[in-house]
């Protein structure tokens, strides 16, 4: 039975204003995950992770109690709550999911990243309050070109928000954003709140190590159920000889096909470089030239302008059918709606990748459709053996077995970043215009 949020005692729990936005929002209910997070945010003061899959409401989950705690207490100065994302497209769209309801509640939103223009850096520089959305990088540029004033923006953050964590753990870059929480928190001395957001995948216990590694005991694990996977898949293989005009023959027959299929609906199709990005893009808007029909199908990467991004992010929230073919840069969080379907060309490069790529389809209680698309080499009988096998298509379907087991691949823990290490003694001494081995040890090592 529905639990209607004015019968909710979470419900009752939040601020005013954050009660009247999940009414304008006519939301039914609140989830068991957001339930949970009211409850153990305002109960506690603890570290959490959020655990849930992709659209499974973990942001709302964050700040519905985050924000009202920051409205019921008396503000001492600086940004009260910060989130970081590992992307500025994240950073974007989480910035256009927090304004109506920080709007609602009078609180400013400050994004930060390299789209973002000197002028606004500035004026959330000069007016430090509210919420900032900033990604590692960024914050490190805080840190080189404005470390005497870590201390005036960070001074009254209660928590600070972590999306995607499962993407960063034992990673050069998660070691290296995980440096920068313990500068913040060593530079305003104090420890500050860190909240995780991450999708259900692989082994959790190691989600808490990374967040708080020397009290990961004190973290604590909020998971939502996890629906079974409805999955519908296709995988196709296309056969390709040496000579040029035969390998542009398979990359066509994948463009064809995805075409016939895909046009008219919303889809990612997902692509292994930015150059096969262009060129798949490419084909299938020459194939609607030739069809004299309106072109859906946009390429979207790291290297396009941001108005362009930005243009084609904005189709995949409208009503207007539109496909992205893209890098990675559309696997993580962005809220982009209903996806019909995931498209694959080449063997995934992971199973944990493959599995939040497919978690942008199969909302609303329908099945996930996953397509995946492989280009071999041509084998003869006088190629060797392991050639004949196939290997790209060998492993999509490993990958698809892999998936159904619900098997993901651990991170690699306690490797040596040495070349994170480097960049990190690099930037304290540019922050301080010199440092000092102890402070550097004790920064870095033994509290780092």
């Amino acid at each position: 039975m529905s639990l209607l949020p004015s019968k909710s005692e979470q419900f009752d729990r939040l601020a005013k204003p954050v009660q009247r936005w999940i009414w304008d929002k006519k939301w039914a209910e609140l989830r068991e995950i957001q339930q949970q997070a009211i409850a153990t945010l305002l109960d506690s003061n603890n570290d959490v992770v959020i655990s849930a899959e992709t659209a499974g409401g973990k942001t709302e989950a964050a700040f519905l109690p985050l924000i009202s705690q920051v409205l019921q207490r008396v503000s001492t100065g600086g940004f009260d709550l910060v989130y970081i994302g590992p992307l500025k497209s994240l950073i974007n769209d989480q910035f256009r999911r927090l304004q109506d309801l920080c709007d609602k509640c009078s609180l400013p939103v400050h994004s930060w990243h390299g789209d973002v223009s000197q002028t606004l850096k500035r004026y959330a520089r000069e007016n430090p309050s509210g919420i900032l959305l900033i990604t590692p990088e960024s914050l490190e540029a805080l840190f080189v070109k404005r470390g005497s004033e870590i201390h005036k923006l960070f001074r009254g953050t209660q928590a600070i928000v972590i999306d995607e964590l499962h993407a960063l753990l034992d990673s050069e870059r998660g070691i290296h954003l995980r440096s920068l929480l313990t500068r913040v928190e060593l530079s305003i001395d104090k420890r500050i709140r860190r909240i995780g957001l991450s999708a259900t995948l692989g082994e959790m216990q190691l989600v808490k190590e990374y967040l708080r590694p020397e009290q990961p005991d004190k973290v604590i694990l909020l998971q939502a159920n996890e629906q079974s996977l409805k999955l519908r898949a296709q995988l196709r293989s296309y056969l390709q000889r040496d000579a040029d005009d035969q390998t542009v023959e398979a990359k066509q027959a994948v463009a064809n096909h995805l075409f016939a299929k895909l046009r008219g609906k919303d889809n990612l199709i997902f692509v292994d470089s930015r150059k096969n990005t262009e060129i798949y893009a490419d084909k299938l808007r020459e194939l609607s030239n030739k069809k004299k029909v309106i072109n859906e199908f946009f390429p979207h990467h790291s290297n396009l302008n941001h108005r362009d991004r930005k243009e084609l992010e904005d189709k995949l929230h409208s009503s207007a059918p539109a496909t992205a073919v893209c890098t990675s840069t559309l696997e993580l969080g962005i809220d982009i709606g209903d996806i019909d379907c995931i498209a694959q060309i080449g063997a995934p490069f992971s199973v944990a990748s493959l599995r939040q790529r497919l978690g942008r389809s199969g909302r609303r209680g329908q099945p996930a459709v996953l397509r995946i698309y492989t280009v071999e080499d041509q084998a003869t009988g006088q190629d060797k053996t392991i050639k004949r096998l196939y290997l790209k298509t060998i492993r999509a379907i490993a990958m698809f077995e892999l998936l159904t087991d619900k098997w993901c691949e651990p991170p690699a823990r306690h490797a040596l970043h040495l070349s994170t290490l480097v960049h990190q003694i690099l930037s304290i001494i540019a922050e301080h215009s010199g440092s000092k081995a102890n402070l550097l040890y004790t920064t870095l090592c033994r509290k780092g």
